[in-house]
């Protein structure tokens, strides 16, 4: 992909929290703003509980319920003046979105505004972004 295509390329994390609903929003105005291209990502994975693995059969349905998400964000919160891609992963968020911008123009994330000793021990999709993105980062409150 060429220098100028990558630009004209935003990639939105949504995971269904309203500051995810609010970063689609906002990307879609860039996106109208400047002819860029939107890229909808959704991230899951099971959750390890106490450092086990959670057995594969608790995880069905995962993905689905992802997608389901997702369309529902999309559906409610888009007008289709821009068109967007759909992309459901399986990965940890932030290595995601990581990845999925790697050429992109911008990344934009939603901040959940927990700070403190929940974002400590818990971790932040969006500070992890912004500390190892290769593209720029927009975080929406």
């Amino acid at each position: 992909m060429s220098q100028e295509q990558s630009r004209g390329r935003i990639v939105v994390g949504i995971d269904g929290a309203p500051s995810s609903v609010r970063a689609l929003q906002w990307a879609l105005k860039q996106a109208e703003a400047t002819g860029a291209e939107v890229e909808a990502v959704h991230a899951w994975q099971v959750p390890a509980s106490f450092g086990m693995a959670v057995p594969t059969t608790i995880g069905e349905g995962w993905a689905e319920s992802a997608e389901e998400s997702l369309e529902k964000v999309l559906a409610q919160d888009t007008d289709g003046s821009v068109p967007i891609k759909r992309w459901i992963v399986e990965g940890y968020p932030a290595k995601v979105l990581l990845e999925r911008s790697k050429d992109a123009g911008l990344l934009v994330v939603g901040n959940r505004g927990h700070g403190g000793l929940v974002e400590a021990l818990l971790g932040s999709v969006s500070q992890h972004c912004i500390q190892h993105a290769t593209c720029p980062v927009v975080v929406v409150r």
